[in-house]
């Protein structure tokens, strides 16, 4: 197996690795956040919080890895944007780490909660919705904004060179356009539309079983390497 065909496998692996990843994360994390009374349930379920915490490292693990990998490929289509690809996933890593900051500090702040009992529960309260907004805001910038930024720049670069069917890069252009759309949205103050984000989140499923199985086109690969020879 050549290493072309071995990084598109590893990229394919990451991008599942990162998708599984956060999933389960907030299917441990969401029911607890999102509860009227979170502080006390963040602390009656402080083992699945900081497993939450831990699952969303691994998905910012494995999106820096996506840029770290796919960088090796993009640079022989077009180095700039082969950088700037690789700029944008880890700084959305990055940012994906911040927003495990709010998580811990809730479970510390439900800690002091049970300590203290209903005494001060109020001031608590507020501190921790002001933490879960910060967390929020983190988030919407991270995959609105950075994430958008990335995936357009990836499929923009694999329409161009062909390394995967144009269909499939094509469809990913359009869907990161959509959750760029939507993160312009919910930064105006209007309800999001959740089909927007879907798009994405099932083309990069495709995209990644497409790398897995039959990994990049090696006729475009070694056009494009002939080109920035």
């Amino acid at each position: 197996m050549n290493s072309n065909k071995k990084t598109a496998r590893w990229v394919g692996i990451f991008y599942i690795l990162a998708t599984a990843a956060y999933s389960l994360a907030m299917i441990l994390l969401d029911p607890i956040i999102n509860s009227p009374d979170f502080l006390t349930q963040a602390s009656l379920n402080a083992n699945q919080v900081l497993m939450g915490a831990f699952l969303v490292l691994i998905d910012a693990i494995a999106v820096a890895s996506i840029g770290i990998c796919m960088y090796k490929i993009l640079k022989k289509c077009h180095r700039t944007l082969a950088l700037g690809f690789l700029s944008a996933r880890v700084v959305e890593g990055t940012i994906f780490i911040m927003t495990i900051v709010p998580t811990l500090t809730l479970l510390t702040l439900s800690h002091e909660l049970v300590k203290t009992g209903a005494q001060d529960a109020s001031y608590y309260q507020a501190l921790g919705q002001a933490l879960l907004s910060a967390g929020d805001w983190i988030f919407l910038i991270g995959y609105g904004l950075v994430f958008a930024i990335s995936a357009l720049i990836l499929n923009f670069v694999l329409y161009k060179s062909k390394l995967v069917p144009q269909w499939l890069s094509g469809w990913g252009f359009v869907s990161a356009v959509f959750v760029l759309a939507n993160f312009l949205l919910q930064y105006s103050g209007i309800n999001p539309v959740g089909i927007l984000d879907f798009s994405i989140a099932v083309q990069e499923m495709v995209f990644a079983l497409w790398l897995i199985v039959k990994g990049f086109n090696p006729s475009a690969i070694a056009s494009a390497s002939i080109r920035t020879n």
